[in-house]
């Protein structure tokens, strides 16, 4: 708990004074006020982190925790847990769906396992943080001890002290790869709620109607069973959430300790970043959401998180992928707002005084 409480307390606050020198920047630019709407807020608010209004965020990674969940017993996913290993050596091999957009994108790929249920070789180019092999199924008992929750946390914490340490770090991208984590996320949501689980479950791979009630069903069950404390996030993940998902909210404490953004992905890194953010509210100066998910929980964990995603695609794999994506519109905002010329730098009257 050492590590996380010096993280925590060593979140900075972002540069209110830039913050003002790039909205009168933006302001002022030749063109209508407000005409690039979210690009003008997304710059500011990086401004306001990096303390510049040139912001280059040349070093981009994203971050892929990985973990296995005992939930699976109760048949709420359509995989088999296998999966979830081999989507590890798939992103190793750089044949998933985020490695092309993390490449498109300028940005590296780095799996993390936080909690898979298989042993991988130590060699393997990933990082081997695992907590524990797989979750217990939370709807019986919970999901892990509040110590490995700790650890889970502190993990992801130190992966971003060692990107720091080797090389550097301008931007994060957070993703995830565990066969039937919605579940855990969506418990996650509804503990901090306090909403009806149903209006929080999606389908996540596919569900029909049938296996979407039974989810809703085991969840709700493994709510009352557990009593997750919403005023104290270590013990709602340590009883319904995952070793990746801690993995994840330390992604983000660690990525604002440092003073680096983070992009949170879709449902189950949101579910981090909730983790995070209770934690640390102190967290939401770096956190932005790439994209709004069709699963029905994602839109409740923003409005808790007080945040807008910038994208609505549609997606639902995870990964990263989402994140990835809306890498294209930071780095767009840096330039709108370093590169755009003000009315009186190109001697243009400004219509609007």
């Amino acid at each position: 708990m050492s590590r996380l409480k010096e993280a925590i307390g060593s979140i900075p606050l972002p540069d209110e004074g830039v913050r003002e020198r790039a909205l009168d920047r933006l302001r002022n630019q030749a063109r209508p006020t407000g005409s690039l709407g979210v690009l003008e807020d997304v710059g500011a608010k990086l401004a306001a982190v990096s303390g510049t209004l040139d912001v280059c965020l040349q070093r981009k990674v994203v971050v892929t925790c990985a973990g296995d969940h005992g939930i699976v017993a109760e048949g709420v996913s359509l995989f088999p847990q296998d999966v979830t290993w081999q989507m590890v050596a798939n992103f190793v091999n750089g044949g998933a769906s985020i490695n092309v957009l993390a490449k498109h994108a300028g940005a590296r790929v780095i799996v993390a396992d936080l909690g898979v249920n298989h042993d991988f070789d130590p060699a393997l180019p990933i990082c081997h943080k695992k907590v524990r092999r797989g979750t217990a199924n939370f709807r019986r008992e919970p999901a892990m001890t509040r110590e490995q929750a700790v650890t889970s946390v502190e993990a992801g914490i130190e992966i971003v002290d060692e990107l720091v340490a080797d090389g550097g770090l301008d931007l994060l991208g957070t993703g995830d790869m565990g066969i039937g984590n919605t579940s855990p996320s969506t418990a996650i949501i509804a503990a901090f709620s306090g909403l009806p689980v149903a209006e929080l479950t999606g389908r996540g791979t596919g569900l029909g109607d049938e296996a979407l009630q039974h989810k809703i069903d085991v969840i709700d069950a493994a709510l009352r069973e557990r009593a997750p404390n919403p005023k104290d996030p270590i013990d709602v993940l340590a009883k319904v959430g995952g070793c990746e998902i801690g993995g994840l909210a330390g992604l983000v404490i660690g990525a604002a300790a440092h003073g680096v953004p983070v992009v949170c992905d879709g449902l189950i890194s949101t579910a981090g970043a909730l983790i995070a953010y209770e934690l640390a509210p102190a967290v939401s100066h770096y956190l932005f959401a790439s994209h709004r998910s069709v699963e029905v929980g994602h839109r409740f964990m923003h409005q808790r998180l007080g945040v807008e995603p910038l994208l609505d695609l549609r997606f639902r794999l995870g990964e990263g992928t989402g994140a990835a994506v809306a890498f294209h519109l930071m780095d767009a905002a840096t330039r709108v707002l370093a590169n755009i010329k003000t009315f009186a730098e190109v001697a243009i009257a400004d219509a609007q005084d």
